[in-house]
């Protein structure tokens, strides 16, 4: 009885799986070149990298405007009784005073301890960084892409060889009754034979459900509503072995001058050097340019309001220096501060490289061993067909137990199994080594 349930409530799980492969027939068929482009248009963590380059951009604009003089506008208008001074002819008097002021202040920045064009080249590098950072993110999706796809393959390949082991096993669950019910077989032999059905039944609604969360997977990553259809493209089934033309060093350093992380590393570098030049110029003196116009009213005066706007008419014209003296050792912390945040990017930058290389040589000798693994599977998959064809002559004819024909079908199935996970490591490996060397991702 707690088969029967067990059986019951597979068949109407794979029934839902098999209703929602049914509505994936009118879905839309997505080959690997259609997925990164839209991925890189559409993705969120890109959009996200986008932006923050162009944060970085108008950084960059606004330091450049540093330059450029500023300009300030006043006015005042106020009200005095008893005894004050004129704001406008500084007489002291004692009665009631209107009096308005306006004005126009600029100041400009003749030297800085080359802050100015310090914080400019240094917004300069935040942006290439910024940009590069970008390419970063673009590349983090391509790769999350190729291994999603590349798993949905292999997924999808994977529940083509679980339904054919269930088919076969329920045509041997209908032999070993027939085989039962004419006296040739023990009970067990029958019920060995249901478990096995019920297994591989298990096995297909197992494969089903992880090419739906692959399908789940690349939908996120494409950013595509839950309610699309998402098919995918397969790949050409007689690809040839990969040839590895370069050795593992010569692509490791091909990496290094294409990979944008390396080069967002060494520009932080630079960034850092000039931040020190930044805290450096604070021990320099400040030099600018002022000036101002004004002019004003004031009630006591026998002028009218726009004589006085005329005849009050200043202009005025200086220099303003600022010298640092002390300030409480705030210069020399941000000088001492700068510099070891400088040794911190270079610490940065060889880790990176160092992280290339782990993934260059991983890549390079994963692909070396799948290489290897493909021509050692497909043989054992052979082979392991041909025993599981010979081992299904043999119990038709009864000179096989139920046993050793599960135990047949089960190393036929890991065969394929193993085949198939060597063949998509293989693709992906060597797409790995081609991505290292700036070349397409192209299946």
């Amino acid at each position: 009885m707690k088969l029967f349930f067990i059986i019951a409530s597979l068949l109407i799980v794979q029934l839902s799986l098999g209703q929602e492969s049914g509505n994936q027939n009118t879905a839309e068929i997505w080959s690997l070149e259609d997925c990164i482009t839209y991925a890189i248009e559409n993705n969120i963590t890109v959009k996200d990298a986008e932006i923050n380059t162009k944060l970085a951009e108008v950084a960059y604009d606004r330091v450049k405007s540093s330059r450029l003089p500023d300009l300030f506008g006043s006015a005042s208008q106020s009200f005095t009784n008893g005894n004050s001074i004129d704001p406008i002819t500084s007489a002291y008097v004692t009665e009631q005073i209107h009096s308005t002021n306006v004005g126009l202040n600029s100041a400009i920045t003749l030297f800085q301890g080359n802050q100015i064009n310090n914080q400019i080249e240094q917004n300069k590098l935040f942006l290439e960084q910024s940009i590069f950072q970008e390419e970063v993110e673009k590349n983090n999706i391509v790769l999350n892409i190729l291994e999603t796809y590349l798993q949905i393959l292999y997924n999808k390949e994977n529940i083509t060889i679980a339904e054919n082991n269930l088919a076969a096993s329920e045509k041997e669950v209908l032999r070993a009754k027939a085989r039962l019910d004419a006296g040739e077989i023990a009970l067990t032999d029958f019920t060995e034979a249901q478990s096995q059905a019920a297994t591989n039944k298990y096995n297909v609604i197992t494969a089903k459900n992880n090419y739906q969360q692959n399908i789940i997977d690349l939908k996120q990553l494409l950013e595509l509503p839950p309610t699309l259809e998402l098919r995918i493209k397969t790949i050409d089934e007689d690809m040839d072995l990969i040839n590895l033309e370069r050795e593992k060093i010569e692509i490791y350093y091909r990496a290094l001058d294409y990979l944008p992380e390396i080069k967002a590393s060494e520009i932080n570098i630079a960034a850092n050097k000039k931040e020190l030049d930044l805290a450096k110029g604070n021990y320099l003196p400040t030099l600018a340019l002022i000036g101002s116009l004004g002019t004003g009213y004031s009630s006591i005066r026998d002028l009218t309001y726009s004589d006085q706007f005329d005849v009050n008419f200043n202009q005025r014209i200086g220099l303003s220096l600022s010298i640092p003296i002390f300030n409480r050792n705030q210069t020399k912390a941000a000088v001492k501060t700068a510099a070891l945040n400088i040794e911190k990017a270079e610490i940065e930058n060889q880790n990176i490289e160092k992280e290339v290389y782990r993934k260059v040589e991983t890549a390079y000798q994963n692909a070396l061993s799948a290489q290897e693994q493909v021509i050692a599977a497909e043989a054992s998959r052979v082979a392991a067909e041909e025993s599981y064809r010979l081992a299904q002559k043999k119990y038709e004819l009864g000179g096989l137990s139920t046993t050793d024909l599960v135990i047949s079908q089960n190393i036929y199935t890991n065969a394929q199994q193993n085949y198939l996970q060597a063949k998509y490591l293989n693709i992906l490996y060597h797409q790995l080594l081609q991505f290292y060397q700036g070349n397409d991702i192209n299946l």
